[in-house]
């Protein structure tokens, strides 16, 4: 009788696990020569070194269908476990497009559940490094409802933890709706896409001929949807882009950000300049970055949506080494009036800051909400109300600083006291109004000047004098102080120090209704 002789344990272990990193190596080359990285390259280059630690390596799918029994690989396409970025615990996943293209199966999803399950448990960000061709067709309903599982837990975790998607390739169907409901999503120029459906599927529906850039690609996502908040150069630069962002954010909802030690000695060397740094003509523009790089930490700003909605600036920074979240109208841009994407864009960055206690500063300089009949047939009715509603809804410390026109809805909008702001403050050069000084005398003495009895310059620099002005708004307590613009940084530090710990209590109720 023939004996077996078993395998030692430690050499099994050694052989199974370098099965399960074994991939193929012509694709291996084939994506090498193309710049794109592997699932687990890609988890290692991005987090602390020796921190990672792989969960469920050895899971196989068990469909038996369309010859599938015979095309099983240990992890089914995915890889996922626990590391550590900057030294602060995160879960992560990441894609094995070389195995059936990265498709989503029953055994994939559950991977990702689990992960998301322990981080939500953990209080610690999840991170997903997507390259998928969607549902894995071969394992039918069963891949749908893994998908269905995944967006569950994107809900869920929503609010509670940070979740970041990175996409480093053709993203189609299911593969898109979950970075959707992250937080962030980096695309990679040139390289990654997303699409509900792709190219070919377009074309024999509509028969519009499309790219897969043109659909779907970085630049579209980043400068047009909005779907993106970072466009990354390559690989190695979104590495550095989830670094970075996580260095802004707590690990869950009842942290608040990294604190930075330095911040007390963390002044910008020009802070000085901004005394005259802004034009006093309301129709001369200037760059709202050349303000905040003379407020905050150092003069560093992370920018969010950078090339999306270019006249509405949001992102983060420190002051004082508290993180705090910039909302801020861009003159350079559109005057910095707000429409239906700056809206939108305005609104789910103040949830996520108010989410995360991450307090909010809002730079003001808006001639109001943009008119139009496609603004208005299009719903910036709707859409503006969202950013109105978010600023309502947040909790968190909200300081906000009129730098030269706040007019309209939009200056009630932007943080202005009667929608929670806890401290507005306005430069000199402040113009807060119902509507602009010509627009004005337009409608209240449009008579004297269109029968030429009056200058209408005569009308606008009364009506300039008496309401648009900040004393005015200070003496009706609508404005909390005026204040030089160099003295800025020191008053919003330190109101944000004893403001730290701001707390609000809500009516209870299941959630409000935001005007989707």
């Amino acid at each position: 009788m023939e004996v077996t002789t078993k395998m030692d344990p430690n050499a099994e272990l050694a052989e199974r696990r370098k099965k399960a990193a074994a991939v193929n190596p012509a694709q291996a080359e084939k994506r090498k020569e193309k710049g794109l990285g592997l699932a687990r390259e890609r988890i290692l280059k991005l987090v602390d070194e020796d921190s990672f630690i792989e969960i469920d390596r050895y899971a196989l799918h068990q469909c038996t269908y369309f010859g599938m029994e015979n095309k099983k690989h240990p992890g089914d396409g995915v890889v996922t476990g626990q590391a550590r970025i900057d030294g602060r615990p995160v879960y992560i996943f990441s894609h094995d497009p070389t195995y059936l293209g990265g498709a989503l199966g029953e055994v994939f999803a559950r991977k990702v559940c689990k992960i998301m399950d322990l981080a939500k448990q953990a209080g610690c960000p999840v991170i997903g490094l997507n390259e998928s061709g969607g549902a894995r067709i071969q394992e039918g309903v069963a891949s749908l409802a893994g998908y269905a599982d995944i967006f569950y837990r994107n809900v869920a975790a929503s609010g509670v933890v940070p979740q970041i998607s990175v996409i480093y390739g053709p993203c189609a169907g299911g593969a898109v709706y979950s970075p959707a409901v992250t937080d962030f999503t980096i695309m990679v120029r040139n390289q990654s896409y997303m699409f509900i459906t792709g190219p070919e599927i377009v074309r024999t529906v509509t028969g519009e001929e499309v790219s897969f850039e043109q659909l779907g690609g970085a630049d579209v996502h980043n400068e047009k949807s909005g779907v993106a908040q970072f466009l990354a150069a390559d690989e190695d630069d979104s590495f550095w882009l989830v670094r970075k962002l996580l260095s802004y954010l707590p690990l869950n909802n009842l942290e608040s950000g990294p604190f930075d030690e330095e911040g007390a000695n963390a002044e910008p060397a020009n802070a000085t300049e901004l005394d005259n740094l802004v034009p006093t003509d309301p129709s001369k523009p200037y760059d709202m970055h050349a303000v905040i790089e003379r407020i905050f930490d150092h003069g560093e700003f992370f920018e969010v949506s950078e090339l999306f909605a270019k006249n509405l600036i949001t992102g983060f920074a420190r002051l004082g080494g508290f993180v705090v979240g910039i909302v801020a109208n861009q003159p350079k841009v559109l005057a910095g009036v707000l429409d239906i994407d700056a809206s939108t864009k305005g609104a789910r960055f103040v949830r996520f800051c108010d989410a995360f206690n991450i307090p909010i500063v809002t730079l003001v300089d808006v001639p109001g909400y943009l008119p139009g009949k496609n603004q208005e047939h299009m719903g910036i009715i709707r859409h503006g109300a969202k950013l109105l509603y978010a600023y309502c809804e947040a909790t968190v410390p909200k300081l906000t600083v009129i730098t030269r026109k706040a007019y309209g809805g939009a200056f009630d909008v932007l943080g202005s006291k009667n929608v929670g702001g806890d401290l507005n403050l306005a430069w000199p050069s402040a113009e807060i109004a119902v509507i602009g000084a010509e627009g004005a005398v337009n409608i209240l003495y449009r008579r004297e000047v269109a029968s030429g009895k009056e200058k209408s310059q005569k009308f606008i620099d009364e009506y300039r004098a008496q309401f648009a002005t900040p004393y005015l708004s200070a003496e009706l307590g609508y404005i909390d102080d005026v204040i030089l613009p160099s003295e800025t940084r020191k008053t919003l530090l330190e109101f944000l120090k004893v403001q730290q710990n701001k707390r609000v209590e809500r009516p209870a109720r299941k959630h409000g209704n935001i005007p989707l």
